[in-house]
């Protein structure tokens, strides 16, 4: 544009000094009006969707990918949510380690589902709960019972996610027996399954019972251990720039959410998908 208004002023000056003369004193009074409408547009025009984004890793029943679409019990409830607040914020499926890093360093960033316990509870802005699960190791059922906490500190092998709250976990509670070498879920099963471990943990007993399903695993095959390795409820984690007004927003839709009925219609769907 600027390219085109000294071509013309280039022309003006060989036709007619005195209208160059007049058009460059008009052109010097309207590029600081100009700039200013520029201004108050982009201040007045909705810009929250062009900077914010939602990421979330792979984690049944909760968010997953299947037949190539996001979904899980989470990922219906915020897209429920932004259907309330207006907000048209991206969904990014990631793996775990790259999810967490995403939330920690990128501005405006939204993680789910995550649990929320002492140590995160500085370094986020939270909306929930979404719903209590609870954590428990498991073996083959056909293996020698195994009942608590000890038999399983001192059990050959336990194996687990290689990164994350559960190993987090683990550690803290002595464990010297673990394998992390797992780095999807699928993966505890199969190993599980081929006699490469004795133990796994990593899913709320509601992943199991789905990965259970989606491996086509006979019920009865694996055995619950009745040791609670961890119980907290899930949570929506916002990075600490976001807006208030966006966290609240969001608290509001999922309140509402609750109270008409619709949190709990979305909870039932994937609670029946699980059932064995």
């Amino acid at each position: 544009m600027s390219g085109r208004v000294y071509a013309e002023f280039d022309l003006a000056d060989k036709v007619d000094p005195s209208r160059t003369a007049y058009q460059a004193e008009h052109v010097r009074h309207s590029i600081p009006n100009a700039a200013l409408l520029c201004l108050s547009l982009l201040l007045s025009a909705p810009v929250r969707a062009d900077h914010y984004q939602v990421v979330t890793e792979e984690w049944a029943p909760y968010n997953y990918v299947e037949n190539n679409q996001l979904t899980g019990m989470t990922t219906e409830i915020v897209r429920a949510i932004m259907a309330l607040t207006g907000d048209n914020f991206d969904i990014v499926p990631l793996p775990s380690m790259r999810a967490s890093y995403a939330l920690n360093s990128r501005p405006k960033t939204i993680m789910y589902s995550m649990f929320r316990n002492t140590e995160r509870e500085p370094l986020y802005k939270w909306v929930g709960p979404i719903v209590e699960e609870s954590i428990h190791p498991y073996q083959m059922a056909d293996a020698p019972p195994l009942n608590t906490l000890e038999q399983l500190r001192q059990a050959p092998m336990v194996t687990t996610r290689h990164a994350g709250l559960v190993p987090d976990t683990l550690q803290a509670l002595n464990f010297t027996n673990l394998d992390k070498t797992a780095t999807q879920s699928p993966q505890l099963y199969r190993m599980l399954l081929a006699g490469r471990t004795d133990i796994i943990v990593g899913d709320t007993d509601a992943g199991v019972a789905y990965y259970t399903r989606q491996l086509k695993i006979p019920p009865g095959t694996l055995r619950r251990i009745p040791v609670e390795v961890y119980r907290s409820s899930l949570y929506i984690a916002f990075s600490l720039d976001c807006d208030d007004e966006v966290v609240t927003g969001w608290r509001r839709a999922l309140d509402k959410l609750r109270k008409s009925g619709e949190l709990g219609r979305i909870q039932g769907r994937y609670e029946r998908l699980g059932d064995l």
